[in-house]
């Protein structure tokens, strides 16, 4: 069996944009939930979600390269950098390739979907 040592934690939730901010709102018993902006609900029979809000893609990466991302792409990367800087971990170009990082999703992209389905 492989050991892994887990070094710094990153968050990017509803509850909170790093991993003390979401642990800090957890305990709190603070709710993401409310009502849907992201999308027209008009026609839907839910208009409540956990939407991630005041999420700059910016601050974690290139722009250019946030645009060809879907967001919970953009979640992933901000994430992990948020874990790199936790740790405080600088890697040299060599070391990247031996680096990694574990992301967990609740759904992935559900918004590309449903555009396909609802159009």
């Amino acid at each position: 069996m492989r050991r892994a040592l887990v070094t710094g934690v990153g968050a990017i939730t509803p509850i909170g944009l790093t991993a003390h901010e979401f642990w800090e709102n957890l305990v709190a018993g603070v709710s993401g939930a409310g009502p849907i902006t992201r999308f027209d609900t008009a026609d839907m029979p839910v208009k409540i979600a956990t939407e991630v809000k005041g999420f700059e893609p910016g601050k974690y990466m290139d722009t250019k390269e946030a645009r060809r991302m879907s967001r919970f792409a953009q979640f992933a990367v901000a994430a992990a950098k948020l874990a790199a800087e936790d740790a405080g971990l600088v890697l040299t170009d060599e070391e990247r390739r031996r680096a990694g990082s574990a992301i967990a999703t609740g759904a992935g992209a559900p918004s590309t979907r449903w555009k396909r389905c609802w159009c």
